[in-house]
């Protein structure tokens, strides 16, 4: 086994390998995944020297530890938490060297929700429709990490950022979400799409990669039954029989009977991705959404 490798130290709560996902492939109905905050995982390739479909580490609230079989090159970024290697404080948003042996450290996050682990040559599991991506929904991917597994690394393509840190955008301690109104609105009563666009949310504990799920007002049907299942795209809003949406993230099924009173602009869902439970959100229709 070649010696290119991570060997997990500590799982921690959910580390999942993402890259940029596998579209295209929703008519076999399979997702198409990848990393939630696409920007934070992309920064820290680049910090690295990856190209952006290398594929990275996804942590979830409480980070992971990995030791090093060889010396390696990393950058930790996204939610900012803690770095350690072997024992010493290292930098956050910034290439790091880890020596053979050394355990890289990723504390849990102080804000935000996912933090990324990049490491030059990126992580080289085995690609399952031409992506490296954990879907926690079809099941495709690695599993997610555990104890001792070992990730092998590819060869390094470029060398390192030269800097001593990068600018990333803090975790939303309020969340607003651009949304274009439809395709079924009209399921709703013109109350219910009032307080969707007026009220205050909060993001649920309940929430995953699957999708973003809320508290807070229920909308008011203006029609009974249920549709035919019918395609669903990222960051659709859906809205099941409990009245709450919920704003479908990377791994969301491809179809579904539940309406869609919405659908989310795509630059906003890494904010979404980055939301704590608790998080105040508010939907806002931009210009020219429908009535």
């Amino acid at each position: 086994m070649t010696d290119r490798a991570l060997v997990v130290v500590r799982a921690g709560a959910l580390t999942t390998v993402q890259d940029r996902g596998r579209p295209g492939h929703a008519h076999l109905g399979v997702p198409r995944s990848g990393a939630l905050d696409p920007p934070a995982a992309a920064l820290v390739n680049r910090l690295v020297g990856n190209s952006r479909d290398a594929a990275v580490l996804e942590t979830t609230l409480d980070g992971c530890a990995v030791r090093a079989r060889s010396a390696v090159t990393v950058a930790v970024g996204g939610a900012p938490c803690p770095v350690r290697v072997g024992g010493r404080p290292a930098p956050w948003g910034a290439p790091v060297r880890v020596a053979s042996g050394e355990v890289l450290q990723v504390g849990a996050a102080v804000a935000g929700v996912r933090s990324y682990v990049a490491v030059a040559g990126g992580v080289a599991v085995e690609p399952v429709l031409g992506s490296r991506a954990t879907d926690l929904l079809s099941g495709l991917g690695p599993a997610p990490l555990t104890d001792g597994t070992v990730l092998p690394l590819g060869p390094p393509t470029a060398a390192p950022a030269r800097l001593d840190t990068a600018p990333q955008p803090a975790p939303p301690a309020g969340l607003v979400l651009r949304v274009t109104l439809g395709p079924r609105e009209d399921w709703f009563t013109p109350r219910a799409l009032g307080e969707l666009t007026s009220r205050t949310y909060r993001v649920s504990s309940a929430s995953n990669r699957i999708g973003l799920r809320t508290e807070g007002p229920a909308l008011e049907r203006a029609r009974a039954g249920e549709l035919p299942s019918e395609g669903m795209v990222l960051g659709a809003i859906q809205v099941p029989p409990d009245g709450l949406p919920l704003v479908f993230l990377a791994d969301h099924p491809t179809t579904g009977g539940y309406p869609v009173v919405a659908v989310v602009h795509p630059a906003d869902l890494p904010g979404a991705a980055q939301a704590r439970p608790g998080t105040p959100l508010r939907f806002v229709a931009v210009r020219g959404a429908r009535r």
